[in-house]
């Protein structure tokens, strides 16, 4: 007899976790930096056909995976093709190993400068504070040179957190928690916005550098046009969570009736929607300190950890009033919005060790957490900074990308893109146009076959960063060598019989087939 598999308790609850996993620090400090390179209000052309041709079709690509098979990405994926296990572990793995480890770390930064930002304890030389004083940077991804304990009791925390929401069932655990998580996230999110807003200098640095259109730069018939539209459609694979297998894994949790199409749209369009909502409040920021200190706006601002870490300090230190209520508020938005995608990243895991394991959920969790714990200390040490660069680097230009092109092969042709599309419409009302046969198979994986060479082409341009070849090759090479090496373990290991039947009725099949 089948076991009885968790379920969410509500549709709101699970486009909330879904919502949560896909809006992440990347959002805040990631998409307005592009934008502001890419062209500004010109950069929302592509990135709304990438959007359409990509990010939309791979949604509901995973979303329809998991309710079909109502499974892990693992089992899902063995029970379409079992040669193709191994894929079914790469992406939860990966995302574990590969980001989990250093996102924990990332969200434990963000609550020391909250504790920071109650006393404006970075100083005057912002900068200097969080490379020399804060990170204690080596200078070097090779030189480790020994851990900082605030970060790493930071980060214990972080994943104490995550183990606490993770450990009971997905309504009672991530379900609650994605219930306050986000309304507070929305709410702490606008009110940034809004106290940005007012700053002087914010609305003419937002027209001329966020919402004014560089056409040029989006132009088809240049190379740096077309790398634009390039980095827009890597934008969207990564800022929707896909290629993790924490959507195949979320929709797993779903009841047999359910609006696949409508969630997936829902997911993307209010995911994005976050997005340039926030860069309302990087770019009024930025706008407000460059204004202050007399610069122009393109010395002022930066994307990434620096953004948060250096520039924001820096400009909340201009602040005339509130400086210390706007700081904490900042970094608060952070660590929710962290804290929202690291619970996913470790669902996605403990949820295929279940599966494959017959383990209960609350020892896969306690393991994995446990193990979190431990693999996070490399990046608290004062090379930390650099290792999560490489890391970041080769897992979102790599491992992610190469992930979303093998599952649209698995899908659309081994599967066959209409047997899929043919579930979709039996359990859903808004139904799912042959269209959506193309782009994934043949349209969104080509474009994500462009990212990639993309990618690789940069890479042979020269090193990364400027980071030593032995550097690259050991942490981003052996972070993807690892994980594929492990996915192959883990694949090694046989499945309980009744776990690879199909769970569809000889009807049901009949039907989808």
């Amino acid at each position: 007899m089948a076991e009885k598999r968790g379920l969410w308790g509500s549709k709101i609850g699970f486009l909330l976790a879904a919502i949560g996993s896909a809006v992440g620090l990347g959002n805040i400090w990631r998409f307005g930096y592009m934008a502001y390179e890419n062209g500004g209000g010109a950069f929302l052309v592509p990135y709304a056909v990438a959007l359409l041709l990509a990010g939309i079709p791979l949604m509901i690509l995973e979303y329809a995976l998991g309710h079909r098979e109502a499974s892990s990405p693992p089992l899902a994926f063995a029970r379409v093709n079992r040669l193709w296990e191994p894929l079914g572990w790469w992406m939860p793995t990966i995302a574990f190993f590969g980001i989990n480890l250093f996102y924990a770390v990332v969200i434990g930064w963000c609550m020391n400068y909250f504790v920071l930002s109650l006393t404006l304890g970075w100083g005057t030389d912002t900068g200097a504070f969080f490379m020399q004083s804060f990170l204690q940077g080596s200078g070097s991804p090779l030189e480790l040179g020994g851990i900082r304990w605030p970060i790493l009791i930071a980060t214990v925390l972080t994943w104490g957190i995550n183990w606490f929401i993770c450990y009971r069932e997905v309504s009672h655990g991530i379900e609650k928690a994605s219930m306050v998580f986000m309304p507070l996230l929305v709410v702490l999110t606008l009110i940034l916005v809004a106290w940005s807003l007012r700053l002087e200098g914010a609305w003419p640095a937002i027209r001329e550098n966020y919402l004014s259109c560089d056409w040029k730069k989006i132009s088809l018939y240049t190379d740096a046009g077309r790398k634009v539209w390039v980095a827009a459609f890597g934008q969207i694979f990564f800022t929707l969570s896909l290629g993790f297998g924490i959507m195949i894994t979320y929709a797993s949790y779903l009841p047999r009736k359910t609006d696949i199409v409508g969630n997936a749209l829902l997911t993307c369009v209010l995911n994005c929607l976050y997005s340039f909502v926030t860069g309302f409040a990087v770019f009024g920021t930025i706008g407000f300190m460059a204004q202050a200190k007399g610069v122009p706006f393109s010395e002022a601002i930066a994307g990434g950890p620096g953004l948060a870490f250096v520039v924001y300090p820096e400009a909340i230190n201009q602040l005339p009033a509130g400086n210390r209520m706007f700081g904490a508020l900042f970094f608060l938005v952070l660590i929710v919005a962290g804290i929202s995608s690291a619970i996913s990243l470790t669902e996605a895991f403990a949820c295929s060790i279940v599966d494959k394991f017959n383990i209960s959920r609350q020892k896969a969790v306690t393991l994995i957490c446990g193990i979190g714990v431990f693999g996070s200390i490399i990046f608290t040490t004062r090379a930390g900074l650099y290792i999560l660069d490489i890391v970041d680097h080769f897992i979102n230009n790599y491992a992610l990308v190469l992930g979303g092109v093998l599952e649209c092969v698995l899908v659309g042709w081994l599967l066959k893109a209409q047997v899929m599309r043919k579930h979709v419409n039996t359990c859903g009302t808004i139904r799912l146009l042959p269209l959506w046969d193309v782009l994934v198979r043949v349209v969104t994986p080509l474009m994500l076959l462009v990212v990639l060479g993309s990618a690789l082409y940069q890479e042979f341009q020269g090193a990364y960063e400027g980071y030593p070849v032995v550097a690259l090759l050991i942490f981003g090479g052996g972070v993807l060598l690892g994980g594929r090496l492990l996915s192959f373990v883990l694949s090694h290991f046989e499945w309980r019989k009744e776990k690879l039947r199909s769970h569809h009725t000889p009807d049901q099949e009949k039907l989808l087939t």
